[in-house]
């Protein structure tokens, strides 16, 4: 059970909704400086406070319908208005919920899908969103190790940067491609190594094709 009341935030999909755009625009908006510095970043991505986006109702032409932000208000049950992002509690996607019990995001994700770690606080753009003390409570009841020091950034407000978007710019040189590993055999006594060596492929990027052999 959340700790804390879930706060008004939206992203670029609530956006466009809200104002009854594509969500292109209201990325554009972000990009031509309209959209305002995000109220915060989670797992790399930005999001915003109702007051800041209403900021924008009425500039050039832009207009939110009552009926618009009765069902946005709607979709987050229990949730409240903060007015400044000082006054938000902290909350975390999958990226930081990974370092703070000190695994990998793949494993959060498979873990939400088999319903082993508590129910996201907020879903916004597709991302799952969690308050910091609901990620705590539910591993302490589970037994999972919490990585302390992964909490006391957070609380320092220490986020990661956003994740780079759009195309690459012009004359900007591509990172030379990693070689792909060789392929590997494994035995039905060695679960635990193939498990490992498709659980790093993964997480590298790579796709894993498995083929059985008498």
């Amino acid at each position: 059970m959340a700790a804390a009341p879930i706060p008004y935030l939206l992203g670029h999909t609530e956006i466009a909704d809200l104002f009854g755009i594509e969500r292109q625009t209201s990325a554009k908006w972000r990009s031509d400086g309209i959209l305002p510095k995000p109220d915060l970043l989670a797992s790399g991505n930005p999001y915003w406070l109702l007051d800041t986006v209403l900021g924008l109702e009425g500039q050039a032409g832009r207009r939110v319908t009552e009926e618009r932000l009765d069902r946005y208000l709607a979709s987050v049950p229990g949730g409240r208005r903060v007015k400044e992002r000082e006054s938000l509690p902290i909350i975390v996607g999958i990226q930081e919920v990974a370092r703070i019990l000190g695994t990998d995001q793949q494993a959060i994700s498979r873990w939400r899908n088999r319903r082993r770690i508590a129910e996201a606080d907020l879903v916004i753009s597709r991302s799952p969103l969690w308050l910091l003390d609901t990620i705590t409570a539910d591993a302490y009841e589970r037994g999972r190790i919490v990585v302390s020091e992964e909490v006391e950034r957070l609380q320092a407000g220490e986020r990661e940067p956003q994740k780079p978007r759009g195309r690459r710019a012009a004359g900007t040189p591509r990172s030379p491609k990693k070689p792909l590993p060789p392929a590997q055999s494994f035995t039905s006594s060695e679960h635990d190594e193939a498990v490992a060596f498709v659980t790093e492929m993964l997480s590298e990027g790579h796709t894993t094709v498995i083929r059985p052999k008498r």
